[in-house]
């Protein structure tokens, strides 16, 4: 393949990422365009920290391929797992459009190559696009509204229920399995982190959803029938 070819091959596959995206969604072709021109393409090796929990940040981030988890520091000083994203996700948009520091650590689980489009970037579209601008006001919006409902989760919802919601949201369709998806690799502790209980309860609604035939163990994955 030529250069050429390449460039064009790495813009299209960059236009897409950035359409799968919220924020972006909605954005006019050309000014996609033009965030497409301003990205930096980044490989990292597994276990690379990508942003750092307290520091400032002006720079988010989408994942071209690989995966990463989200975290932050519990009061003891251990690491929770908050989220895990992958292809197509991203992370950091929280930089573009304020100046305080990053609320959480991203870390690469595997190999993977990020995109990543500054805050000055973005900012100077920001006041020459009333599309983005419109866009940005919609994307703050719903992040309120997920921000809520999963606080209501937290309160109402049992934890088996807060297991599935967590595994349906993780899981993606399987081929090997017609009708059903597969989660990504987890362990008990990852989900008690994520969904806010202990490990060892975890384990008992696990085993109450194997028993009730929604979920089935694939080694480290979780098939969700």
């Amino acid at each position: 393949m030529s250069e050429i070819q390449s460039t064009d091959v790495q813009r299209k596959e960059a236009l897409e990422s950035l359409r799968s995206i919220p924020l972006f969604s909605r954005v006019s072709a050309s000014d996609l365009e033009e965030v497409a021109s301003l990205l930096i393409e980044r490989r990292l090796p597994r276990g690379s920290r990508v942003v750092e929990e307290g520091l400032p940040g002006d720079y988010m981030y989408v994942i071209r391929k690989g995966r990463v988890k989200v975290t932050k520091a519990s009061s003891d000083g251990r690491e929770k797992i908050m989220d895990m994203l992958d292809h197509g996700a991203f992370f950091g948009d929280m930089a573009l459009l304020t100046d305080g520091v990053r609320s959480a650590s991203v870390e690469t689980l595997e190999e993977s190559r990020l995109l990543a489009l500054s805050r000055r970037d973005f900012v100077s579209l920001l006041r020459r696009s009333p599309d983005l601008a419109l866009a940005v006001i919609e994307e703050l919006s719903n992040r309120l509204r997920e921000t809520n409902e999963q606080a209501s989760a937290l309160s109402f919802q049992g934890v088996k229920e807060r297991a599935q919601g967590l595994f349906v949201r993780l899981a993606e369709p399987d081929v090997g399995h017609a009708g059903a998806s597969v989660t990504p690799v987890l362990t008990h502790q990852q989900i008690a982190d994520m969904i806010g209980t202990s490990r060892e309860t975890v384990t008992r609604a696990i085993k109450q959803l194997k028993k009730e035939g929604w979920l089935e163990q694939l080694g480290k994955r979780y098939l969700i029938l």
